[in-house]
């Protein structure tokens, strides 16, 4: 179980540099939106228990899930059943979009 732990991991890290690559040439206006600002809550995916710095990142990035959610590329990472645990013990609702 812990390989498919630390695959799920690297996977989500791969998908968060690879976002942040894509969403370099947005304009100033998006410049809050940036899915990187999630990277300290990859550990909670798989330890169940979100840092401050998670929940602190999570909640400034709250009027960006959705726009996360539509993007096929982090639409399962973002509404996983881990991501919603994350998102629920940091006090923070994933949106329906």
């Amino acid at each position: 179980m812990r390989s498919a732990a630390s695959a799920f991991t690297t996977l989500f890290a791969v998908v968060l540099v690879l976002a942040v690559v894509l969403a370099g040439t947005q304009k100033a206006t998006a410049a809050s939106c940036s899915v990187s600002q999630l990277a300290p809550c990859a550990p909670a995916f798989t330890s169940g228990k979100p840092s401050a710095q998670c929940c602190a990142n999570l909640k400034q990035q709250r009027p960006c899930l959705c726009g996360y959610i539509r993007n096929p590329s982090l639409r399962s990472y973002v509404t996983s059943p881990n991501a919603r645990k994350v998102a629920s013990t940091c006090g923070v609702p994933i949106p329906k979009c």
